[in-house]
């Protein structure tokens, strides 16, 4: 058993070693290069502008890697909270990836804004407690808070206790309440109707469940060399079976009734701000979010053969998060083209395409995301469970 854990310690150190190396890379390239154009240009290296489009790429970058962290995190809570025991060999990889992808989105939006150290005291002193936005931070920043713990303790060989079971009924809440009150912060604002509605925090969670089950499936093939024979039992007999991917077929059927619904009143509409719906159906990036990122994967995770198959399940996933990067984009950017207070007499819509500094932003973002995770793989062993905890320290201290 030792010699077979040992095996699979040194895939996934040889996997984690080039996934560390090759993001080490690419962030440092594109992060000299964002930080050059931030210290030589500033905010001016973007291509957003007080009176266009506001928000661009940064924010829905952020955006993407918010929600996939709590996506992530209520992937955790089916095994954490409710009891689903099956999914036990995912729990500490999605806790990680949580931590690390919520940081990614933070570091992302520190670099947006340019000056986040004033949140330290602007937050607490302002106290703007009927904003959003001061909610979505505060608990946000629970969230994160709580996952460390929730790590730690499982790092413990902490599963079950008291504590352990409060942590994870804690960080439940929190990354409902946080994801939501993202969603709320789109919602509220009523001079924006493509955002404007009840239905964004809704939408918010719900996609941010898709994204967390599509970024599991994802990393855990990657971490074992894209191969499930490298995988410890338990991981392989979740990943063989079509536990995981009846949830994840099951989010992406709702995701798709909830974008034609949105798509639908918006294009039956003739309320000031609702054209840019008429503009959105017209985009190749829409069709290819819509038909290649949700309908392609649902219909393969829906065909008994290929549920329980790796590729399919690696294919499906890659064109989900590909998607679902495409609508955050697509949401934040479409519901600002239209001028606001012009109403539909004004001809033109603002431009928008992301600047190179915007883009390396996102390169950046995607590759602290991948290289953080590469380090959880090197140093946490991450496929560990309740049963084999102890094991899995051993191979990891004999790697």
């Amino acid at each position: 058993m030792a010699t077979k854990s040992t095996e699979i310690s040194s895939h996934v150190r040889s996997a984690a070693n080039a996934w560390l190396v090759s993001c080490i890379i690419v962030g440092g390239i594109s992060g000299a290069y964002m930080l050059y154009q931030l210290m030589t240009v500033g905010h001016a290296a973007f291509n957003t502008s007080s009176d266009g489009v506001n928000w661009g790429l940064p924010i829905a970058t952020y955006v993407f890697f918010a929600l996939t962290s709590s996506g992530l995190s209520m992937i955790a809570s089916l095994a954490m909270v409710f009891g689903f025991k099956q999914f036990y060999p995912i729990v500490k990889r999605c806790i990680w990836l949580a931590i690390i992808t919520l940081a990614s989105g933070f570091a992302v939006l520190a670099f947006e804004l340019g000056h986040p150290f004033r949140m330290l005291w602007a937050m607490p002193t302002g106290m703007q407690v009927v904003s959003p936005m001061f909610w979505m931070g505060v608990f946000y920043t629970i969230d994160l808070v709580l996952l460390i713990i929730k790590f730690y303790l499982i790092m413990q060989d902490d599963w079950h206790s008291n504590l352990s079971k409060f942590i994870g009924a804690a960080s439940f809440v929190a990354v409902i309440l946080a994801s939501g009150m993202l969603g709320l912060l789109f919602g509220s604002v009523a001079m924006r109707p493509m955002w404007f509605g009840s239905f964004t925090s809704i939408y918010y969670m719900l996609t941010a469940a898709l994204c967390g089950a599509a970024a599991i499936v994802v990393t855990t093939y990657m971490a074992f060399d894209f191969d499930s024979r490298n995988m410890p039992d338990e991981l392989r007999t979740l990943a063989e079976s079509d536990q995981l991917p009846k949830v994840f077929a099951t989010l992406i059927g709702i995701t798709l009734v909830m974008i034609v619904t949105r798509m639908w009143t918006g294009l039956w509409s003739n309320l000031d701000g609702l054209e840019g719906f008429h503009i959105l159906i017209k985009s190749p990036l829409f069709w290819i979010e819509f038909l290649l990122g949700l309908v392609i994967p649902f219909w393969m995770l829906l065909q008994p053969s290929m549920q329980v198959r790796m590729r399919p399940q690696m294919i499906a996933a890659f064109l989900v998060l590909g998607g679902m990067f495409i609508n955050r984009y697509e949401f934040i950017v479409s519901g600002q083209i239209v001028p606001m207070f012009k109403g539909t007499w004004v001809n033109s819509l603002e431009p928008y395409f992301p600047s190179t500094t915007e883009w390396a932003m996102a390169v950046f973002g995607l590759a602290v995301a991948l290289g953080g995770y590469a380090i959880g793989e090197k140093l946490f062993h991450l496929s560990a469970t309740p049963n084999n905890g102890t094991a899995g320290k051993l191979a990891t201290s004999a790697a």
